[in-house]
């Protein structure tokens, strides 16, 4: 298998992973009119007030229905747009993107680009920023890892800490797949950029632990949940739960990602990127050509609802620049 099949692999398996996740939907919906999505937000409000179980989910009336057909959604689009612009200074391929009033970003990005925008360049455009610790930068580490270049300068600019951990983390795994070295070896080499006195580092080493008890991938779920997830914060994107959760899925699933992923959106806190995390892994271990047709078929063409200019984008023919 070429490495530039598994780079496809790799970005197709975390659009996979994108659309598998209930928030995916969710984002699609922002393509829609804005009377739709208040529409959702009442017939919300209506059930908790009657005390109904049967909740709305995202919906179009009168409106084109494709937004909500099953597909990626923002992290295939971030992940595009750091292939588009690897080759650049990131601080720059940022500021382009600062004081734009059409963009769909994580509170981590949002926070960059006013942060940049006010005259605050990386490192502390990311440092200076309240979810320094999210995961923006561990998906689009994806894209750092398939040509084998360093991805801190780039998680530096939305992140620190963990976050930056993460995006390590991320690139180190995927260039070990790319390669064609066992998921092990990639689980090792994320590991090493993970140090055990951080959150990140004690949260993937529990992970691992109590999957590999479990012993497969859905049977970990309520393992995982009751190992890492406390359940207080607002917001699902942590890359101390997120990056974990997707390392031993990835692993305990032996690279497959038709275990893997639909495990991943099994924990629904987390169903906003760790599905896109662990797709990642995965299409990268098996490569592009023994992913469902099906769902390979459905990942492969961007909508615009984070990067409006990326509507209609190839993800295939991106990762094939890259390869």
């Amino acid at each position: 298998m070429s490495s530039g099949d598994r780079i496809r692999g790799a970005f197709i398996g975390l659009a996979i992973g994108d659309a598998a996740g209930w928030p995916s939907a969710r984002h699609r919906s922002a393509l829609l009119a804005p009377w739709s999505r208040r529409l959702e937000r009442e017939l919300d409000g209506f059930a908790e007030e009657h005390r109904v179980t049967t909740l709305p989910v995202p919906f179009t009336l009168n409106q084109p229905v494709e937004p909500l057909a099953i597909g990626p959604s923002d992290d295939a689009e971030w992940l595009a747009w750091t292939a588009l612009t690897i080759g650049e200074d990131r601080a720059e391929a940022f500021g382009r993107l600062a004081g734009r009033s059409d963009l769909r970003v994580r509170i981590s990005v949002r926070s960059a680009l006013d942060n940049l925008a006010a005259g605050k360049p990386p490192p502390a455009s990311g440092h200076d920023n309240p979810h320094f610790f999210d995961d923006a930068a561990a998906v689009r580490a994806v894209a750092f890892g398939a040509i084998g270049a360093d991805p801190r300068a780039d998680a530096s600019v939305t992140n620190a800490g963990d976050g930056v951990h993460a995006a390590m983390a991320m690139a180190a795994a995927i260039g070990e797949l790319v390669a064609g070295l066992p998921m092990a070896t990639a689980v090792e080499a994320a590991l090493a950029e993970l140090p055990d006195d951080t959150a990140i580092g004690h949260a993937t080493r529990t992970a691992l632990a109590v999957a590999r008890a479990a012993g497969d991938p859905f049977a970990a779920v309520p393992a995982l949940d009751a190992a890492l997830l406390d359940h207080v914060y607002s917001y699902g994107v942590a890359a101390a739960q997120t990056v974990a959760v997707a390392l031993a899925l990835a692993e305990v699933s032996g690279g497959a990602l038709s275990a893997a992923v639909p495990a991943a959106a099994c924990l629904p806190s987390l169903a906003d990127s760790a599905p896109a995390l662990t797709g990642a892994l995965t299409g990268a271990f098996t490569g592009y050509d023994t992913l469902p047709e099906g769902w390979r078929a459905a990942a492969r063409t961007l909508t615009g609802c984070g990067l409006p200019d990326l509507a209609g984008t190839d993800l295939i023919d991106i990762a094939g620049g890259l390869a």
